[in-house]
């Protein structure tokens, strides 16, 4: 069985995925609300202490988006009751790059992926974020695998995986997941150089996410500090440098409640704000 993208669901069928609907992948939804917001003030502390320390320059540009930010949608063979779709959020939708170029690395994308997918303990920062894989098999990211994802901030939850292939995997969160949307990780080329980027398409999963990332700004600091940071570990893994620093783009897309952006694709001009921090 493979996904409409070609992507093989390996050892998971559709009514295996729905046979799961209803069953989180550890704990209530209440208790990670909770456990989530008990652990904020240590998101808060790793935050600040990573601020202090780092010194590979970060480029930061903030814009506003439209509907060409909206997420693909996803394969029907990956999707149950249990994906949290960005229509299934609250608040705006942000669209988020983090890219680093790595120069003088001893791997090639597809290496690089392939280190990456085996083992995400290795490039998450640790304190803040840790991979339990609540199912499938250690040292790959198959279609259909999932994960709990511990962190201090409010984005603590599981997601699945629904692409995976040589130089990209990209994971959907699951109910439960304080944000509803998709993430995904990939490795390409840069010249003689090769480029890993995060990319993010994502709303708060409820009104008490939304409340915490659009109204205590730190959530969304929380968040950029973590995966540029795992962008410097990747290229750590490459055996390379960052070359010219980090790249953040932020892309926010007003949205109704059902999801429909308000904002169409020509309506607005994508004018770059670079700052660097």
């Amino acid at each position: 069985m493979v996904t409409r993208h070609g992507f093989p669901l390996v050892g998971y069928s559709h009514s295996m995925l729905r046979s799961h609907a209803h069953r989180p992948a550890t704990g209530s939804r209440r208790s990670r609300r909770v456990g989530a917001v008990v652990r904020w003030p240590v998101g808060v502390g790793i935050v600040a202490w990573r601020y202090l320390w780092r010194t590979t320059v970060t480029h930061r540009i903030e814009e506003p988006g439209d509907d060409s930010d909206l997420p693909k949608p996803l394969p029907a063979e990956v999707c149950d009751d249990r994906v949290q779709h960005v229509e299934d959020g609250h608040g705006d939708l942000l669209h988020r790059t983090y890219s680093v170029r790595i120069g003088g690395g001893e791997r090639t994308p597809e290496q690089l992926l392939m280190l990456l997918a085996a083992d995400p303990n290795a490039w998450s920062p640790s304190g803040m974020a840790v991979f339990r894989r609540t199912r499938g098999t250690d040292g790959a990211m198959t279609v259909g695998d999932e994960f709990l994802i511990r962190l201090p901030g409010p984005w603590d939850g599981p997601v699945r995986v629904v692409g995976s292939g040589p130089r990209h995997f990209r994971l959907a969160t699951l109910d439960g997941h304080l944000e509803a949307g998709q993430i995904e990780f990939r490795t390409e080329e840069a010249g003689e150089d090769v480029r890993f980027v995060v990319e993010s398409w994502a709303r708060p999963g409820d009104r008490l996410s939304h409340l915490l990332y659009d109204q205590v700004l730190i959530a969304k600091e929380v968040q950029l500090v973590m995966w540029t940071h795992a962008c410097l570990r990747a290229a750590r893994l490459a055996g390379g440098r960052p070359r010219g620093g980090l790249t953040v783009r932020t892309r926010r897309l007003r949205v109704d409640g059902d999801g429909t952006p308000t904002t169409r694709s020509g309506d607005t001009d994508r004018t770059d704000s670079p700052g660097q921090v």
